[in-house]
């Protein structure tokens, strides 16, 4: 599901913006004629000039708290077929998990040094990790083996990504450089020497042809896959300083976060910014924030007040506010098809949540796992 098909521009920050966002139908090139629908009453349709229907609301409530962190946790990463979550932290040991029941599975260990971000393959069987050890480890989570150990940053690695195909990582590291790497070599193709302080955030998009990147340098920047050249610099000119970003699910947009505490959904290719979010605080931590489209059609984010916010993604309206954290929720994820959020706290807290909501339906829903275990 795309999180932007649909999406009006009727709340932009841009009162003059006359782009659309509606994306292009999810229809195969070859595919057959749809069946008529059957025969139905119509709905009501709405008097003139009566208010719209107001959205349903989500209703995510905490099920699992996973305890076994020792140190401030940085990430946590649902498995892209759903059934695993990933989490790593301040200590060298990444974690496995059960979203569902809230059990640990296994802990991968091998780094030598603190993580700050996980990236999952596309066929859930290959986990990457970026150390402050100044390597990158691909783990055979099966097995919970290294499967490759990438070296070639003279930094601590601060975050890293997939490409859609898992044919190449991407990350990012304290020196201000970017790399591309063969994941399937464990080879460095390409060294961009993309920002002058912390790249804190790095993300391919859907065709894999285009990386975006932040720094503590405050910039966005656009590069070529193949080129390693500066397509685009998106400078924040609030003099806030870009910590996250990402391409939206159709690769037409990006969501960033920042410390001025307002996350930003941005028309990249006209240097705009679409909508903003806010209502959180974030003004010192590296926090995520990230699309929820399972059950509607959300922003959803951490904060530096211990709480989880989610936004309508179209409205900018916060729809629901999730506290149980006792600290700074820093990391941030959304399940791939069912309505379940992970959320990962830091020092006085060090735990990790799975919220879901099962008033509304999401793709494949799941009813394993419906008691809160402490």
């Amino acid at each position: 599901m795309d999180p932007l098909a649909g999406m009006d521009d009727s709340s932009t920050d841009d009162d003059n913006a006359s782009q659309t966002t509606e994306d292009d139908p999810q229809i195969p090139e070859h595919a057959p004629a749809p069946p008529p629908p059957p025969l139905a009453v119509p709905p009501p349709q709405p008097q003139p000039g009566s208010a719209p229907a107001p959205r349903e609301k989500p209703h995510y409530e905490s099920r699992h708290i996973l305890n076994g962190h020792t140190m401030s946790i940085s990430a946590v990463k649902f498995s892209p077929d759903g059934t695993l979550l990933a989490s790593c932290g301040a200590e060298n040991i990444v974690k496995i998990w059960s979203p569902f029941t809230g059990e640990l599975i296994r802990n991968l260990t091998g780094h030598t040094a603190g993580l700050s971000d996980l990236s999952w393959s596309s066929d859930s069987v290959y986990l990457a990790s970026a150390s402050d050890d100044t390597t990158i480890r691909i783990w055979e989570v099966d097995t919970g083996l290294t499967h490759k150990q990438l070296k070639g940053h003279t930094k601590w690695v601060f975050c890293l990504n997939y490409n859609s195909t898992s044919t190449l990582l991407v990350s990012g590291a304290c020196d201000g450089d970017i790399k591309i790497w063969d994941a399937r070599k464990g080879r460095c193709v390409k060294t961009l020497h993309a920002h002058l302080d912390y790249v804190t955030a790095v993300h391919f998009n859907r065709e894999s042809d285009l990386i975006v990147s932040c720094a503590l340098d405050g910039l966005i920047r656009i590069w070529n896959t193949s080129t390693g050249q500066c397509l685009k610099t998106l400078a924040e000119d609030h003099n806030a300083i870009c910590q996250q970003v990402q391409f939206s699910p159709n690769s037409k947009y990006i969501l960033s976060t920042a410390h001025d505490s307002a996350i930003r959904l941005w028309d990249y290719k006209n240097h705009r910014c679409l909508k903003t979010y806010t209502g959180h605080a974030n003004a010192k931590y590296c926090i995520s924030a990230c699309f929820s489209v399972t059950g509607g059609k959300w922003i959803v984010g951490g904060s530096e007040d211990h709480k989880v916010y989610i936004w309508d993604l179209q409205t900018r309206e916060i729809v629901q506010v999730l506290e149980g954290h006792h600290d700074v929720v820093v990391a941030v994820a959304t399940h791939p098809s069912q309505n379940m959020i992970a959320t990962g706290s830091i020092d006085t807290d060090l735990s990790i949540r799975i919220w879901e909501d099962h008033n509304r339906q999401g793709h494949g829903h799941h009813t394993q796992g419906t008691t809160t275990r402490n």
